[in-house]
């Protein structure tokens, strides 16, 4: 049986997406193939989110930006846009959730560590509600 995809999205690819790829990748644990893509990709990862992450020991300064492919949404089983939901294509069969957080670009540490624990939070639901 095929692993269950996620694919997160969000404008540049390079903070809240990133975060919630990193969170779900490492609490699934290899059970759930796990993307993330930018409508309007960045030119790399916002250093203060590869920061916060590291804090949690999840090392994603290997990331990078990428594209939001076609590709990558039909194969997904969910997509969770943040913040740039109408630039993404809707197809039959996909679940899709919107989560509204901020983006972390710009903002102190303190910040982008509130935005990663929500979306820690909110990635923990989603893998109870995909491996149920």
């Amino acid at each position: 049986m095929p692993k269950p995809e996620v694919l997160f999205v969000c404008v540049h690819n390079a903070g809240r997406s990133q975060m919630a790829a990193g969170l779900l990748d490492h609490r699934a644990a290899g059970r759930i193939v796990v993307r993330s893509a930018g409508s309007d990709p960045a030119g790399q990862v916002d250093p203060t989110v590869v920061e916060v992450m590291r804090e949690l020991d999840i090392d994603i300064s290997k990331e990078f930006p990428k594209p939001l492919a076609d590709g990558a949404v039909r194969t997904a089983d969910v997509v969770v846009t943040m913040g740039c939901g109408d630039v993404c294509p809707v197809y039959a069969g996909i679940r899709y959730l919107d989560w509204d957080l901020p983006d972390p670009s710009g903002k102190r540490p303190v910040e982008v560590r509130r935005i990663r624990d929500e979306i820690e939070r909110r990635t923990v639901i989603l893998l109870d509600e995909i491996l149920a």
